[in-house]
């Protein structure tokens, strides 16, 4: 899916690099043996991240639909409304 707003671009790239530095941490304190407390809030973390990331790319795919719904089918391989919706339940 592209993202054709290049500050929503910026955003999503930025969270998603951010879960990744977090999943980073995640997986050196399992080998490290870290504490359950510690793994699992920074865990909930990348989770949370990941679905910031994951909303901004459905709204921003929402209100191009909504504002040129034959345009954005055609941008993005026939994605119609009721897609989006499905989408957007993946990440709730």
């Amino acid at each position: 899916m592209a993202i054709p707003d290049p500050a929503t671009q910026r955003r999503v790239l930025n969270r998603l690099k951010r879960a990744r530095g977090q999943l980073d941490a995640v997986i050196s304190a399992v080998e490290d043996g870290g504490r359950c407390r510690d793994v699992v809030t920074q865990l909930a973390a990348v989770s949370t991240a990941l679905d910031r990331a994951g909303f901004a790319i459905v709204s921003t795919a929402m209100k191009d639909c909504i504002a040129d719904p034959e345009q954005t089918a055609e941008n993005e391989g026939g994605l119609t409304t009721e897609e989006l919706e499905k989408l957007f339940l993946m990440l709730a």
